[in-house]
C-alpha cells in the first residue's frame, strides 16, 4: 500500500473510536498514508453508527460525501452498526464497495489491500449473523495514528439487555468478553508508547466477563498494577452493573479517576418500566449515593437522558428533572426520543409517540438543567489545586487545555512550551465558565 492515501472517519461511540484506531493502525502498518480528508484519497473507511435516526442521517451524508470526493476509482468501505443493518441494494446505490458489519472488521484491512492491489471493484459484503457469533473479534492496537493523550481500549462487545428503545443489541449481537491477558498486553503496549490515560469501553461494559467466568473488578485490579499507567477510566456503565465488588475495586485503585458515566434515561418509574431499564428511580438515586460513599463527594457522575419517550407525561418529565437534581449529576447528554424500526418500542408504543414540538421543548429544558448542574458541580473546585492532563496547547491564546481526574474540562493560563502536552500538571482553579474550569499553572 505504499503511497496509497486512506481516510478513516469515525462516527458514534467510544467502541467505534477504538475500532477506527485499529483499522487506521493496520492500514498504516501495510504502508498506507492515513489522511484527514476524502478529497483525492485512494480509499475511505467509515466506521458507522445507528443509535438514532440522526446518526443514520449523518452516516448517509458522510458516505455520499466520501463517494463524491474520493478519486474516481477510489474504494469506499463502510463497517459498524449502520452497515450491519443496511440492505445490499441500498449500499450499492450509495456507491459502497466493501460492506462489513459489527464483528468482521478484523478482516477489512486485508480486503481493502486486495481491492486496491488488484484494482477490483466488485461489491463485497462481509457481514455475518452476530447473534450466532460467540467469538471475541480480535483487534489490536499495534500502531495508533489517531491516538493523542488518551487511549480507548475495547474489552467487551454486544448486549442482550434489550431496552425497548434500543436497536444496538440487534446490530452488535451477543455479549462477548476479551481475554484478560490480551487486555493487559495491549494496555502495556500503549503505555509504553507514551499514553498516560486508558478508558475501558464496551457496548455493555458491565457485562464484561459473564461469558468467561470473570468480572470487571478483576480487570480493574490487574490494570491498576501496570507500571507507567497514571489514569484509568470506565466508559458508559449501566447503573445496575455498579455492585459492591466493582465499587471496592474502584475505591482501592490508586489510578482510577473519580468519574462515572451512568445512563439514567428517565426519572419516572412508569417510563423506566416501559423502557425496560431494569431499575426504579429511587434505585438509581441509591446507586449514585452509594458510589459517592465509596469514591468520595468529588465523584463526577455524568449521565444520558432520553426525553419524550412515548407516553411521557409532563409529570413524568418533571420526575426526570427532579432525579437529575437528587442524584447529584454533573454533565448530562440529552437526546430526544426517536422510534427505531425493529425495536420493541416501535412495535408497542408507536401510537403514543409525542409531538416533536413537545420533545424539542423538553429537550431544551433538560439541557438547561444539565448545564446548571455541571456548573454547580464544577464550582466546588474553585480555589483548589487539581491535576490536569494537558491535551491541547494554543500558543496564540497562551492556553493549555485538558481534563481533570473528575473529567471536567479545564483551560490553564501561562504556557511553558510544547513539551507540556501529554503531561499531568497541577493547576489552581480560579473560575468556572459554562461548566469549564479556568486555572493557572503553578510551575509544577
Amino acid at each position: 500500500m505504499n503511497k496509497i492515501k486512506i481516510c478513516v472517519k469515525i462516527l458514534g461511540c467510544r467502541s467505534n473510536l477504538y475500532e477506527g484506531d485499529y483499522l487506521a493502525g493496520e492500514l498504516k502498518e501495510r504502508g498506507a498514508e492515513i489522511v484527514n480528508e476524502f478529497k483525492n484519497a485512494d480509499c475511505a473507511v467509515i466506521v458507522s453508527c445507528a443509535v438514532t435516526h440522526e446518526a443514520d442521517r449523518k452516516c448517509r451524508q458522510l458516505i455520499r460525501r466520501a463517494r463524491r470526493e474520493l478519486k474516481a476509482d477510489g474504494v469506499l468501505a463502510v463497517c459498524g452498526c449502520w452497515s450491519q443493518a443496511v440492505s445490499a441494494e441500498d449500499a450499492l446505490s450509495l456507491g459502497i464497495d466493501i460492506l462489513t458489519g459489527s464483528r468482521s472488521k478484523n478482516i477489512l484491512p486485508e480486503v481493502i489491500y486486495e481491492q486496491l492491489e488488484n484494482n477490483h471493484k466488485e461489491f463485497i459484503d462481509l457481514r455475518d449473523n452476530n447473534n450466532l457469533n460467540w467469538q471475541w473479534e480480535e483487534l489490536g492496537l499495534n500502531n495508533r495514528p489517531l491516538m493523542h493523550t488518551r487511549a480507548f481500549i475495547k474489552i467487551q462487545d454486544g448486549c442482550d439487555h434489550f431496552c425497548s428503545y434500543c436497536i444496538i443489541p440487534f446490530l452488535r449481537g451477543r455479549p462477548v468478553s476479551r481475554p484478560i491477558a490480551n487486555i493487559i498486553e495491549e494496555v502495556n503496549r500503549v503505555v509504553s508508547q507514551g499514553c498516560r490515560e486508558i478508558v475501558l469501553t464496551g457496548i455493555h461494559l458491565g457485562m464484561y466477563g459473564r461469558d468467561i467466568n470473570l468480572n470487571l473488578s478483576e480487570v480493574i485490579k490487574k490494570l491498576s498494577r501496570i507500571k507507567g499507567l497514571e489514569r484509568l477510566r470506565l466508559g458508559s456503565l449501566e447503573p445496575f452493573s455498579l455492585d459492591e465488588n466493582l465499587l471496592n475495586a474502584l475505591a482501592n485503585s490508586k489510578i482510577f479517576c473519580r468519574h462515572l458515566h451512568l445512563p439514567m434515561q428517565s426519572g419516572d418509574d412508569e417510563i423506566l418500566n416501559l423502557m425496560r431499564r431494569g431499575y426504579r428511580a429511587s434505585e438509581f438515586k441509591d446507586i449514585c449515593v452509594k458510589a459517592k460513599k465509596y469514591l468520595g463527594d468529588d465523584l463526577h457522575i455524568s449521565s444520558d437522558i432520553l426525553v419524550g419517550f412515548p407516553g411521557e407525561s409532563e409529570n413524568a418529565f418533571n420526575n426526570t428533572l427532579k432525579l437529575m437534581r437528587d442524584a447529584g449529576l454533573g454533565r448530562v447528554h440529552v437526546f430526544p426520543f426517536s422510534l427505531r424500526k425493529g425495536t420493541l418500542a416501535d412495535k408497542l408504543y408507536k401510537d403514543k409517540e409525542l409531538d416533536n414540538n413537545i420533545k424539542s421543548h423538553r429537550t431544551a429544558r433538560a439541557i438547561e438543567l444539565g448545564d446548571e448542574l455541571l456548573n454547580k458541580f464544577a464550582e466546588r473546585f474553585i480555589g483548589r489545586e487539581l491535576d490536569v492532563l494537558v491535551e491541547q496547547i494554543d500558543k496564540d491564546k497562551n492556553l493549555m487545555s485538558g481534563h481533570t481526574e473528575n473529567f471536567l474540562e479545564a483551560e490553564i493560563k501561562d504556557i511553558i512550551n510544547e513539551d507540556m502536552r501529554n503531561k499531568i500538571i497541577k493547576a489552581k482553579i480560579i473560575a468556572v465558565r459554562n461548566g469549564r474550569l479556568e486555572g493557572v499553572y503553578d510551575g509544577n
